[in-house]
């Protein structure tokens, strides 16, 4: 797939300027100015944030109300129950909110609602259930915002809502005692881009604050925090980098017994963002997504070492049931795109019988990352086709459905990821209907654009340097690993790993020669040969095989030398 490089036009003398000031190396000063953090007090964030750079939680909108709420039903000791969601975010806002509460002397309950039998949010049924066990206040977390109607319906029932969440609202706010969420048309909080168990930390800070307690009541549970931000997939700048930069120091040292079971169980030997992403997230998310979301609460408010080692072999095995179900959900749509010829169509639509509910949403973005094309996903059900969609950056995909309101039964999302509920007998409009609209869109010559931070000659890569850029850990959306083009590379040896699927090359100059890995890139094998002269774009970092340390360029496009 061709890929466009797109170049940073570099202010070279603010990165001289930078260099010099805070005593970096070039190549990490001219990232900070590629990321546009430049100003003294952003670049001393970005670096060595510190406790005392989280924001006043006060500013943030209805906090005063919520914290009079709160602070009132802990002295009169009322039943209060939190609502969650079923996925890392939810399940860490719960464990977070619920700890801190029942460590304040008050039995707090918690209810998240099943995701293949009720589906995401705040549920009429789920409520009634909650006022029959006699609760009075009822705090949201990572949902909320867009339950107008369950709210008002918890009001009849006698129950006092607090809605936390960090989505979008829509026109109308629920009627609830105070909404906190810095997405209000009327926030005037610096940061709007929190988790939702970011909110909740904001929420026990201010609790905190309120009661005078000292900082570590609420610091303590950074770690939690630190793994719902980073799987939430949010932008890791400003007070989320605080969060996480602080809080991966804590989930090293944690005294969570379910977050160490569960960090060992991943098998990752360094703490990072990548291990929670790629070993913690995906473990919690297997128990939401296979219907058993309790199991992975349970884990976290564990203090039982029998039971948290009895609990992270069921997340384990669930983990391996949700990889068995998206393989054969994967496989099988494949051959309806190739059997349909879909590749060749500017959106990609397919359904399926029997294909599973929880994992049918990863299995679109693999298919949207494979042709790099807008993609939906149905289960066909009875009468109807039930799913997920993901898109590609340019196309507003719930845009798009919204112009296919006729064809479609309900849906919601936003512009990069949808649910959605087509009838079958309305299945093949549906699918014409969303491809005109592609193609309107001129979807076809969208191409992924590679940013690059800079172009340099292996003349100027050591251990050192390539070691500094951990400085700008830890990564992830909105502050992804720095991509770094070198060009005229001569291949000195080719071939492909793992059955074809990688490929493993050394490059060399003049003087130098180094290591390449292209994970995915195998079939690029029989596309060129030694002696090639070509150019790679990458990130830079240190392999580490039997005791020794080389540099490697971990390559994520080539092409050959003009």
């Amino acid at each position: 797939m061709n890929k466009k490089w797109q170049i940073y036009q570099t202010d070279e003398n603010k990165v001289k300027e930078i260099q010099e000031k805070y005593k970096i190396n070039k190549l990490l000063a001219t990232i900070l100015v590629n990321r546009e953090i430049t100003e003294k007090s952003q670049i001393e964030k970005f670096l060595n944030p510190k406790r005392n750079d989280f924001y006043n939680p006060y500013e943030m909108p209805d906090m005063e109300k919520a914290i009079e709420r709160i602070i009132k039903a802990i002295e009169n000791k009322e039943k209060i129950i939190i609502y969650g969601d079923y996925d890392v975010d939810g399940i860490t806002s719960v464990t977070v909110l619920k700890s801190f509460l029942e460590e304040r002397g008050i039995h707090v309950s918690e209810y998240i609602p099943n995701r293949l039998e009720e589906g995401y949010g705040l549920n009429k049924k789920a409520v009634e259930y909650i006022a029959k066990q006699g609760n009075q206040l009822m705090i949201t977390v990572d949902c909320g915002i867009s339950a107008i109607e369950e709210v008002e319906y918890a009001n009849k029932l006698g129950i006092e809502t607090i809605v936390t969440d960090h989505h979008e609202p829509g026109e109308e706010l629920p009627k609830a005692i105070a909404v906190v969420d810095t997405k209000r048309k009327d926030n005037k909080y610096p940061f709007r881009n929190l988790a939702g168990v970011g909110v909740v930390f904001k929420l026990i800070q201010a609790i905190s604050q309120r009661l005078d307690l000292p900082e570590k009541e609420y610091l303590k549970y950074l770690d939690i925090v630190c793994i719902g931000t980073i799987s939430d997939i949010v932008p890791l700048v400003d007070e989320n980098r605080v969060i996480v930069k602080l809080g991966l120091k804590l989930v090293e040292q944690t005294k969570n017994l379910g977050l160490k079971a569960i960090l060992e169980a991943s098998g990752y030997s360094k703490i990072d963002s990548n291990t929670i992403s790629f070993g913690v997230a995906p473990r919690i998310n297997a128990c939401g997504r296979m219907g058993h979301q309790e199991e992975a609460l349970k884990l976290f408010l564990s203090k039982d070492g029998e039971e948290v080692q009895e609990l992270t072999q069921k997340l384990n095995e669930y983990n391996r049931l949700r990889q068995e179900t998206e393989k054969q959900i994967y496989n099988e749509s494949i051959i309806q795109i190739e059997e349909k010829d879909l590749a060749d169509r500017n959106t990609i639509v397919v359904m399926g019988k029997g294909w599973h509910h929880g994992v049918i949403g990863i299995v679109s973005s693999r298919i949207t990352e494979l042709y790099f094309k807008p993609s939906i996903l149905l289960c066909e059900e009875e009468d109807y086709g039930k799913g997920s969609g993901r898109s590609i950056p340019g196309f507003d995909l719930y845009e798009a459905l919204t112009q296919c309101k006729d064809t479609i039964d309900k849906f919601g999302g936003h512009s990069m990821a949808v649910g959605i509920n087509v009838k079958k007998e309305k299945f093949e409009e549906f699918k014409e209907k969303l491809e005109k609209i592609a193609k309107e869109k001129h979807t076809e010559e969208i191409v992924p654009i590679l940013k690059i931070d800079a172009l340099i000659n292996l003349d100027e890569i050591n251990k050192e340097m390539v070691e500094s850029l951990k400085e700008l850990e830890p990564f992830g959306e909105a502050n992804k690993m720095p991509l770094f083009a070198f060009k005229n590379l001569k291949i000195d040896s080719i071939r492909a790993l793992s059955e074809g699927k990688h490929l493993k090359l050394t490059l060399k100059d003049d003087r130098n020669i180094v290591n390449a890995i292209g994970f995915n890139l195998g079939e690029l094998s029989t596309e060129y040969k030694i002696g090639d002269k070509i150019d790679v774009v990458g990130n830079l970092e240190i392999n580490s095989f039997n005791g020794v340390d080389n540099i490697q360029i971990n390559m994520k496009d080539i092409m050959k030398s003009i």
